[in-house]
């Protein structure tokens, strides 16, 4: 009797269901102390992060105990230990692990990060300790994969997100739009891709994933540039998300404990990039607050509080958003390309907006743009895009020929819980896409269609908000939608208008601010 083995594709299937299954025991383990914690005042966002220091402490010691020829050392100095913890309890466990985090908030590389400003949020000592005793230490986490102690660690960021008091929703962008843009982009291993405001890292283990799927037989050299933290670069200004971040690589095999941290904690307007990015992934905060005051290359000043140097920029402006496309703009390399999810203002706010739109459409090839449902993000009341560009050499003549817009919001409805956006409802639009080919040999379709350069900027203010498409529901009304979709749409425009006029009256007295401080009246 003849056994017949499995194909390469099925026994691929086999394993990755067995590291998924794997992967949400883990996620449910970890999970379920939430609750516990929950009750003691601690959020689920402070959650995740005191499991992220109780978790590097047991890999850490994991490691020290493996012998050198298995990649094992010491990377924790040797006061801290994770067998004294463990014998501790009361006051003592509590002063002495408080001890262990300052002490490490002042190493550096990937382990700087992770514990920089750390806190214990856990304050009562029994809690710690069962999170030591009962949960860390009775896994082996190295003999988990890095796929699944990643997919683990994803998973429980993404349910923090749900949780709307702590605000964790904002720093997150749904995985089903990210794989759709990663898909549309084609990381290589060659490239050096930038986040400059990166979040958890969302769209930096996407590319990575997404790399390590479709590039098999990589180079020894490429190799190192994946898992030492070289081809991935995020910029985080929130300590704790950026700590969130650099463990999610950390435990993605992007980079490594002791190396050089590929997340830095600071803000990315602040100064001109001094590393260029052959490949831009990027979903910037929304709001338009910045409190900076930002010296452009027209020679204006625009002021708030802090200062910004950025001679770089086209126009001078304290938009948060229209500052981040100027920044990602100057961040490519020539042929370096982008992917940006940008809200509705970006595209037809007028004065500096205007400016910034023309010439990006000129010296860039702004060539896709593709308008996102409402109902996707954790932000409430947000109407967003994605802004794919390409850096193009100086030249006399504009490098945008054709501007290609999908409209994937009229008449698509989505939420959060009940109908949450998927990747195969992106498929279409990566489909007509055509990564990897030419924009020349895309194809118009009712939602997917062009528009000409002369076009783009004879259009009012440059205004690239373009729709055509009817609601039928605004026809039909047995088109409707459910009345529970109904409400939540009416107030997410609600939200989105509210937004937009708390933007005009903040600009408005900052423009009063302004004026006073220039034409002081005499005392």
């Amino acid at each position: 009797m003849t056994t017949l083995l499995p194909d390469n594709d099925e026994t691929e299937r086999v394993a990755e269901a067995a590291r998924q299954a794997e992967a949400r025991r883990l996620a449910d383990k970890m999970w379920s102390y939430c609750d516990v914690l929950r009750d003691s005042g601690v959020s689920a966002i402070d959650y995740i992060e005191q499991l992220t220091y109780l978790l590097f402490l047991k890999m850490a010691d994991e490691r020290a105990k493996l012998p050198a020829s298995l990649g094992g050392g010491r990377i924790l100095p040797e006061e801290i230990s994770w067998e004294a913890l463990k014998k501790l309890s009361g006051d003592e466990l509590e002063v002495t692990y408080r001890n262990a985090l300052v002490e490490l908030s002042k190493e550096k590389g990937t382990l700087g990060v992770v514990f920089r400003k750390a806190q214990n949020k856990v304050q009562e000592p029994s809690l710690l300790r069962k999170l030591i005793v009962d949960l860390m230490d009775n896994e082996t986490w190295g003999r988990h994969g890095t796929d699944v102690k990643g997919d683990a660690y994803e998973q429980l960021l993404a349910r923090s997100a749900t949780d709307v008091k702590s605000g964790a929703g904002q720093y997150f962008t749904p995985r089903s739009l990210i794989t759709a843009i990663v898909d549309c982009a084609q990381p290589t291993p060659g490239d050096t891709i930038i986040d400059p405001a990166c979040g958890t890292g969302g769209f930096l283990l996407a590319a990575n994933d997404y790399i390590r799927r479709h590039h098999r037989d990589l180079t020894p050299g490429q190799r190192h540039r994946l898992t030492h933290g070289e081809a991935f670069r995020g910029i985080e200004l929130v300590d704790g998300t950026a700590r969130l971040a650099a463990m999610n690589m950390l435990l993605h095999g992007m980079c490594q404990a002791d190396g050089e941290s590929p997340i830095e904690t600071r803000d990315a307007l602040a100064a001109q990039p001094s590393i260029r990015a052959s490949l831009v992934l990027a979903n910037p905060p929304f709001g338009k607050k910045s409190s900076i005051t930002v010296m452009g290359m027209d020679g204006k000043a625009t002021r708030d509080d802090i200062s910004y140097d950025r001679q770089d920029f086209w126009e001078t402006t304290t938009n948060k958003q229209l500052n981040f496309v100027q920044h990602i703009a100057r961040l490519l390399t020539i042929s370096g390309r982008a992917a940006v999810v940008v809200p509705d203002n970006v595209l037809f706010e007028g004065g500096a907006g205007e400016g910034i739109r023309r010439r990006l459409l000129k010296e860039y090839d702004v060539h896709t743009l593709l308008r996102l449902p409402t109902g996707i993000f954790y932000a409430g009341g947000v109407k967003a895009n994605v802004l794919f560009f390409d850096r193009k050499p100086a030249g006399e003549d504009p490098w945008t020929k054709n501007l290609w817009v999908y409209d994937f919001r009229t008449a698509q409805h989505f939420t959060l819980k009940q109908n949450p956006l998927r990747r195969e409802h992106l498929q279409d639009f990566v489909d007509c896409y055509l990564p990897g080919k030419s924009p020349d040999e895309r194809v118009e379709t009712e939602r997917f269609r062009k528009f000409g350069y002369d076009e783009l900027v004879a259009r009012d203010k440059c205004n690239l908000d373009i729709f055509w498409l009817k609601d039928p529901s605004l026809e039909d009304a047995d088109a409707l939608q459910p009345p529970e979709i109904i409400a939540q749409e009416i107030v997410e425009d609600l939200e989105a208008a509210l937004s937009e006029f708390a933007a005009i009256a903040e600009a408005l007295q900052t423009r009063v601010a302004l004026r006073a401080s220039e034409n002081p009246s005499d005392e």
